[in-house]
């Protein structure tokens, strides 16, 4: 595999990463569907709004 993509891979995967801690923050603060979905698209942005303001 070139470096590319091993770079590529693990930027997929800390996406992947940041939308799953997203969706399981939102879930177990609102216990919201709809919230869920919204903070996984903005990931990693709430996540860490969640670790400052929390």
């Amino acid at each position: 595999m070139a470096k590319g993509g091993k770079v590529k891979e693990s930027v997929r995967g800390g996406i992947t990463l940041g939308s799953a801690l997203a969706v399981t923050i939102s879930w177990s603060v609102n216990k919201s569907i709809i919230w869920a979905i919204i903070h996984g698209i903005f990931s990693w942005f709430y996540v860490i709004y969640y670790a400052i303001f929390y």
